[in-house]
């Protein structure tokens, strides 16, 4: 039997079961069972990722006017995407950073109440956290479905940590896992690396596609990193300062420049896993530092430049620290904007981005129309890369 001759009966059948129905009846309930509903279409959303640094400064990236030395991931991570010029931190304390990220206002943080976290699990993402939780309870009661990582700032202090905490909701499990390259006091994995390798670990296995109906994820990164392993302290412990060990400067200085360095080859593994997997285009990455820098005494060589404005006192510009947003397709590239926002503002600009509705406890704003550049948001093309 002929092709086309197979296609017309078929077509002619189908008109047959059509028309015995009723008038008002469409042809979606002749294959829904009888169903008198329609079917609901999901659009295909994008995955987010939010990576959150703890005290990093506007001036420890060459995309936002270092000198000294380059972070090139970073920079081409904003020359993609949009960079922020008035991000500001909301605190010097990471808890209190970390409720208004997850809470999506400034109040005071109470664990039973509804994070991000659990809104955008409810809207169909999948969740996950690596790093600091901060946050009292334990991170899978708050809405994510897997965590990595430290519960206290005294385990997060430890950059070569030979454990960490593993949770689960499905299978539900919590467990302590080693950290074999740091086992019997060894200092084989510089824990920032670890998590970042966690994270592309997490992506790769949380694909969307057909296997999963194409669920988006949601992936929270809170790393360790730079601060000092002490408060007030300038000791950056990295496992080595090279490639600046031959350089003039003060100890500390190599060492934060080595560290700033790994995190940017960090990131630059993560962002070729994002490519290998086919999905560079349809995950939105927020990259900042949660909390306000730490003081940084080294200023005779002004190694940081920029960060003289942001570093200590009660200058205005503090709590300034970097904001980087890429997500192709959506957010013009090369853009740079002055537009100020914090982290309550994150909160309701993910729940847009997934097609839910910004929660009437949010105090932030949603920053979704600057970054789809948007008329009468300012988001200007600016060649200059400094402030």
């Amino acid at each position: 039997m002929k092709l086309n001759h197979v296609f017309f009966l078929f077509a002619t059948w189908l008109l047959a079961v059509a028309a015995a129905h009723a008038e008002n009846e469409s042809l979606a309930s002749i294959f829904t069972n009888g169903a008198n509903a329609q079917p609901t279409v999901f659009p295909r959303r994008s995955s987010i990722i939010f990576i959150a640094c703890h005290g990093l400064g506007c001036g420890d990236l060459s995309c936002y006017g270092q000198t000294n030395f380059q972070t090139p991931n970073l920079d081409r991570l904003a020359a993609e995407g949009m960079r922020f010029t008035g991000c500001r931190a909301t605190s010097d304390d990471l808890s209190a950073a970390q409720a208004a990220l997850m809470a999506g206002n400034n109040a005071p943080f109470s664990p039973g109440q509804p994070t991000l976290a659990a809104r955008l699990q409810q809207a169909g993402y999948y969740t996950g956290m690596i790093g600091e939780w901060m946050l009292g309870s334990q991170p899978c009661t708050q809405g994510f479905a897997d965590f990595a990582g430290f519960l206290n700032e005294e385990e997060a202090r430890n950059y070569y940590a030979d454990s960490f905490w593993r949770h689960s909701i499905k299978p539900a499990w919590k467990v302590r896992e080693p950290i074999y390259p740091n086992t019997d006091g060894k200092q084989g994995k510089f824990v920032s690396d670890f998590f970042m390798d966690a994270a592309a670990r997490f992506v790769s296995a949380h694909v969307p596609g057909a296997a999963n109906h194409y669920r988006p994820f949601f992936l929270l990164v809170s790393l360790p990193a730079p601060q000092s392993a002490t408060p007030g302290k300038d000791d950056y412990p990295v496992p080595t300062d090279a490639p600046f060990t031959g350089e003039h400067w003060p100890q500390a200085a190599k060492n934060r420049a080595a560290l700033l360095t790994r995190l940017d080859n960090d990131m630059g593994n993560l962002l070729e896993r994002l490519k290998q997997l086919h999905m560079t285009n349809n995950v939105a990455i927020f990259f900042t530092s949660a909390a306000a820098p730490e003081n940084f005494a080294d200023t005779n060589l002004n190694f940081l430049k920029l960060t003289g404005e942001v570093r200590g006192g009660d200058s205005p510009d503090r709590l300034r620290v970097p904001m980087i947003v890429r997500w192709p397709g959506h957010v013009p590239a090369g853009r740079v904007s002055p537009v100020p926002w914090s982290a309550p503002d994150f909160a309701p600009t993910a729940m847009q981005i997934a097609y839910g509705k910004p929660a009437a406890s949010f105090t932030g704003v949603s920053i979704l129309p600057v970054l789809l550049g948007e008329p009468g948001t300012n988001t200007p093309a600016l060649p200059d890369r400094h402030f």
